[in-house]
Parts: structure tokens; sequence; C-alpha cells
């Protein structure tokens, strides 16, 4: 197995990043080991050793992805042995000649408090407080009301778009144990319509996620999950929700998707 290093004098995010999206397109198995903070020269030797021994036990020189301010840290990280790549250096120098500016490189500077920092904070708040309908006198606040039934995802996806985008997301259960048949949104959802947004999975995949947590139940049973996804993808349309199948997606793609539909304002850090 091939070794794969993120590594930085910051928090490594950005190397990671771009390092998991190049690698993800080639059919290679790779351990990864992401190293953020190496700022000092000390802990930069120590990566050194630790990049030579993945290398003396894979029998390959381990893929270096890194984003480095501070030269000499560079210097020592790529002279370790393994392949480096650094995504600024191919960026920094055209997008200099394209703005007539000198890059002024910082650390930190990428993920560090900036002034739209407290949208992030507000918001994994929000979703926090508002999850699984707990609070719908705070529906005027949110930016988004996810629904669905239960275990289609709709709080890991609140959450994501919170810390990543700073959306406030409020989720919202749509069951009834009397008639699911007669399944209507509450009066509270209704006069925030324009806010909704719903999930939707196969019967098959939310039955293996149910049973993971009530095996052997009415509530994990295919039949159910067939009964509740027909009845509230109904709702759907009777509502003119707009909704998306979410069977094959993870909770990144869910999210870009669901921004793409409705055009909410990102805020980006």
């Amino acid at each position: 197995m091939r070794y794969a290093f993120y590594i930085s004098d910051g928090t490594a995010l950005t190397a990671e990043a771009f390092g998991h999206a190049l690698l993800s397109m080639f059919p290679v198995t790779f351990e990864h080991k992401t190293l953020p903070f190496i700022d000092t020269e000390k802990k930069a030797e120590d990566v050194c050793k630790t990049i030579q021994k993945a290398q003396e036990e894979s029998g390959e020189p381990p893929l270096i992805f890194h984003t480095f301010v501070n030269e000499s840290l560079k210097s020592k990280i790529t002279h370790c042995g393994g392949v480096c790549y650094d995504f600024l250096d191919h960026f920094v120098a055209p997008v200099e000649k394209e703005l007539n500016v000198k890059a002024e490189p910082k650390t930190h500077r990428t993920h560090g408090v900036h002034k739209n920092y407290n949208f992030r904070i507000d918001a994994i708040n929000y979703a926090l407080d508002n999850d699984d309908g707990k609070r719908l006198n705070q529906l005027d606040k949110a930016d988004l009301i996810l629904v669905g039934v239960s275990r289609t995802g709709k709080t890991p996806t609140s959450l994501y778009l919170a810390m990543q985008y700073g959306i406030k997301v409020a989720n919202y259960p749509l069951t009834d144990d009397d008639d699911f048949e007669r399944l209507q949104l509450p009066k509270e959802l209704k006069m925030h319509r324009h806010k909704i947004f719903g999930l939707t999975l196969s019967s098959q995949r939310l039955h293996e996620i149910r049973s993971q947590r009530r095996e052997g139940s009415r509530y994990a049973s295919l039949a159910q999950c067939r009964f509740e996804l027909a009845e509230v993808e109904k709702l759907y349309r009777r509502e003119a929700i707009p909704f998306i199948n979410s069977t094959h997606y993870s909770v990144e793609e869910i999210a870009a998707k669901i921004l793409a539909k409705t055009n909410l304002e990102r805020h980006r850090y």
C-alpha cells in the first residue's frame, strides 16, 4: 500500500482537500496521513523520519501534498525523499500576474477567523437547536428547512451546510403515527413553504439504515419503509416541494445539490 501525506505549517486542510480530490481519480489504495501545524524545525525533522519510514515499509516513495508559508520548513519536507506536490506554487504566480499584485502569504490565513466567521458559529448553534422539529417558533430565522421521513439524512446535511457554508438549517421529520396516508405539512411549516426542501431515499437503503438502529421492528421493515417513502413523495409533489433522492450521494454531494437548486448565499472562510 502506498502512502499519501498532507502536510502544512497551518491546518493542512487545503493540502488535504486538493490531495484527496486528485487521488480519488485513481484506482489505487493509499494510506492517508494528515500532519498539520508543522511549524518548527524539530517538527519538520520528525515528519521527515515518518516519511522515510513509510517509504521503507511500502517500498515506494510517498506522495506528499503540502502548503507551506515558511520556506525553510518547506525545503526540509521537499528533501525527505517523497514525491512532492505544492498546489500554491502552480497558481500563485499566474494570479499575481493577472491581478498585478504581489501575494503576501501568511500562515493560517485560509482557515483563520475572518469577518464572516460568526455566520458559521450561529448556523451550527441554530442547526443543533432546531434539529428534528424541536423549535417550530424559530423557523422565521431559517435559511432552509429540510423535511423527510426518519433517517433520510436531515441532521447530518443540516450540520454540514452550517459548518461549511454558514447556512441556518432547521429540519423536521415527516411522521404521523395515527394515519400516515393523511400526511400533511404542519401549519408552522406551511407559513415558510418557500424555504422547504425534501429528502428521500430508496426503500432498500432506508430499510438498511433503520435496521442498524432497530432491527426486526415494524419501523425498520421494508414494507413500512416503502409505504412511508411513497406517501412522503406524494406530499412533496402535492405541495410542490423540491426534493432529491439521496440514495447514492454523500453528505457533501447532497449539500451541493441543495445549494444548486436553492441558490442560497454561501458564507465561506
